[in-house]
């Protein structure tokens, strides 16, 4: 896979990995992450974030956005992903986290098998943040920020237990909708199934 990214930095010049967190929650943002990582760059026990433990998370956060050439989190909110829908929300916060990199990227690795809303010239690659080192970055980083604002909003509406669900629509997480009815970060294009 190096070889890959090799050529393609041969090709192109500097090439991002893009990814997403929250693509299926019921609340909340969606949140992407753009990562430029210096030539031959390697963090020890990166993967795809689903795959790491919180700790292991949050460590890495902390290096990557020390230590990689460039990085940015962006998103789209519960109102944008209603008006837009999902697909297009996510390639809006993927395109703003794009163009929040520092240095420009010229070319972009995208996790999933779905570009078309992507500005910048770009490959997808299924998996692709258990192959691609900047994809699984920028997964990490993604999830991580996602997460941190969910513990927020945690606060700011008790009584929906986001602390626990993250806003996925888990049975607990249902049972509070029903009690309280959605809150303003809740998306309502989501909710449609429910009574």
């Amino acid at each position: 896979m190096r070889e890959i990214e090799a050529e393609l930095t041969a090709r192109y010049g500097l090439v991002c990995g893009v990814d997403e967190a929250g693509r299926g929650p019921l609340a909340g943002p969606v949140y992407a992450a753009a990562v430029l990582l210096r030539p031959g760059q390697h963090f020890e026990g990166l993967d795809d974030s689903k795959k790491l433990t919180e700790k292991k998370r949050e460590a890495l956060y902390a290096r990557v956005t020390a230590e990689a050439l460039g990085w940015s989190v962006a998103f789209a909110t519960a109102e944008e992903i209603d008006e837009l829908n999902i697909l297009n929300a996510t390639y809006l916060a993927m395109n703003r986290a794009i163009e929040g990199l520092s240095p420009a990227p010229a070319f972009a690795l995208i996790d999933g098998n779905r570009s078309e809303g992507i500005r910048l010239p770009n490959r997808t690659v299924v998996g692709g943040d258990g192959v691609y080192e900047a994809i699984a970055a920028a997964s990490v980083l993604a999830k991580v920020t996602r997460d941190r604002f969910m513990l927020e909003m945690a606060e700011k509406y008790p009584e929906y237990a986001f602390e626990k669900h993250k806003g996925y629509g888990t049975k607990l997480h249902y049972e509070r909708l029903r009690e309280y009815g959605p809150s303003p970060i809740h998306r309502r294009s989501f909710l449609k199934k429910l009574h």
